[in-house]
């Protein structure tokens, strides 16, 4: 996987992102957690679970959070829970991973690709209206890379024709935007705990965050097989359940999510300030919303040769995404040779250099030399 460390020809290799580093900075908190998990001897959807969930819900501002068993899991059910499914259209982006298409597609719905904003690589809200058709049921903005969408815009267009909205929160973990957490917007929030997240699980998981009592009714039925009552299925329903040993962990982290975040505003106002005379594009905020630096991600023409260079002198990066959804092989029969000039641009120049809160002062500035070489 890109997260993990390997070797250039003459030093150890600076990883993009590095889920180990976090663990080894909580580590005692996180081992006593599992422990605890393990004293228990109950594993699956017990305290772990329900506190994390309450603490969640309480971080991110709404009245309800429900642990399901990864991001994908999340947006499928949120898709189900809102009764979206055979011959219904969902308006989202190609440009984000394969998972809010493959969601969409799992519920039986269509994703339809709207193109992105090219300062923000967020779905551009102007284009949303000409996508809509009789069969459009919702919309996924997607917040990439740790920048909130334009919601305010995405809102007044889905009011206004009665779409459901889920917000696809994977990459912004604590990013607001006017004053409020990402997921909190929407109907619902959907989030995942891969370990290289914001706020990342060792393993899979995944979150819905809503406001809305009876939505949080459907979705918990919908993650334990309809179940009201044990081995008695009244409704429709799956198994995507979050673990207790993976909820104890994220209970840790995040009590220092926060923290984290700041650590990574803080390395990418460092990078900005080395950075900014090379002949590269940094990264833009929007002005009424708080970024969380999921990623690090730079634009540049002919970003092979650069990320070859990088690689061969010790820095590890990542592209994300190098295929956007809608050419890649299942999803281009959805797509009728369908164009997305900005969001097919932008995939052949971006490029993430390494971004993580664990990330060092002497790690930044090898990198920034190291680009500072490539252009010399």
């Amino acid at each position: 996987m890109d997260y993990l460390c390997s070797r250039s020809e003459n030093n150890v290799m600076i990883p993009c992102a590095n889920p180990k580093a976090q663990y080894l900075s909580y580590r005692d908190d996180i081992n006593s957690a599992i422990q605890r998990v393990l004293d228990s001897g109950w594993y699956v959807l017990g305290e772990e679970v329900t506190r994390f969930e309450k603490e969640f819900a309480q971080f991110n501002t709404v009245s309800h959070a429900v642990g399901v068993g990864s991001g994908t899991e999340a947006l499928h059910i949120a898709l189900r829970a809102l009764d979206i499914g055979q011959g219904d259209e969902v308006i989202t982006t190609a440009h984000t991973a394969v998972a809010t298409a493959s969601a969409i597609d799992l519920a039986g719905a269509k994703p339809i690709f709207v193109d992105i904003e090219p300062d923000f690589f967020t779905i551009d809200p102007d284009l949303i209206e000409d996508a809509i058709t009789p069969k459009t049921k919702a919309i996924i903005p997607v917040h990439i890379y740790g920048q909130p969408c334009n919601m305010d815009a995405i809102m007044e267009i889905a009011n206004k024709n009665n779409f459901k909205v889920i917000e696809d929160c994977a990459q912004t973990h604590g990013a607001e935007y006017n004053g409020k957490r990402v997921g909190s917007i929407g109907d619902v929030g959907c989030f995942s705990f891969y370990p290289t997240k914001n706020l990342g699980a060792i393993g899979d998981g995944g979150a819905l965050v809503t406001n809305d009592d009876q939505l949080v009714e459907k979705i918990k039925l919908l993650r334990e097989y309809g179940w009201k009552e044990r081995y008695i299925s009244s409704a429709e329903g799956w198994n995507s359940r979050l673990d207790e040993m993976q909820a104890a962990i994220l209970r840790v982290k995040l009590k220092n999510l926060n923290k984290d975040n700041n650590l990574r505003r803080r390395h990418s106002k460092k990078y900005n300030e080395l950075l900014k005379d090379l002949p590269l594009e940094l990264p833009k905020t929007r002005s009424n919303s708080s970024h969380v630096f999921h990623l690090f991600v730079i634009k540049i023409e002919q970003r092979n040769k650069l990320r070859d260079y990088l690689q061969k002198n010790g820095v590890n990066t990542t592209i994300q995404y190098p295929v956007p959804v809608h050419k890649q092989k299942y999803f281009q029969k959805m797509c009728s040779e369908k164009s997305l000039p900005v969001t097919e641009q932008v995939a052949k120049n971006i490029l993430s250099i390494p971004m993580y809160p664990e990330l060092e002062e002497k790690e930044i500035n090898k990198v920034s030399n190291k680009l500072k070489d490539y252009f010399s």
